[in-house]
């Protein structure tokens, strides 16, 4: 029995802690920002190599919570793994992908294989909020 605790206690431990993962700590900020969203699936039409391999070398598995950014994006603090809230969807998502150079102020969400529900999101424009850590933002000067 006392095993059977010890087991229940450790796995509930890793729970938290997978999920905290998720979570922004007191070292990040959110910053707000109106983009284009689109949507995305893996499938070879949709890419210019493997469908399941993003531009990061993350393997994109139905299910994820995963988006591409922009690269004009990158530059404003959507690098890989940050996390991103999406004001449509409850989850929070981590940046997985970049899109080609062409797009500009542009998000695309990764829907799995349902290329239907895809083509059903289509082009939107959406609210989305992103997790900066505070050291990485520079200090304002004050002198001026």
């Amino acid at each position: 029995m006392t095993s059977r605790i010890a087991l229940v206690s450790t796995l509930g431990i890793l729970l938290i802690s997978c999920s905290e993962k998720k979570e922004p700590r007191e070292d990040h900020i959110w910053k707000t920002l109106e983009v284009t969203a689109t949507a995305f699936n893996s499938v070879p039409s949709q890419t210019d190599g493997n469908p399941t391999i993003a531009a990061w070398g993350d393997t994109l598995k139905p299910g994820m919570k995963s988006i591409a950014v922009s690269r004009d994006l990158i530059g404003l603090g959507l690098k890989h793994n940050t996390m991103v809230r999406i004001d449509t969807f409850p989850d929070i998502y981590l940046v997985k992908d970049k899109m080609h150079w062409r797009w500009r102020k542009r998000i695309d969400i990764y829907m799995g294989l349902d290329q239907k529900l895809a083509r059903q999101w289509g082009k939107q424009k959406v609210m989305i909020q992103y997790a900066v850590k505070n050291d990485s933002i520079p200090p304002e000067d004050d002198t001026q």
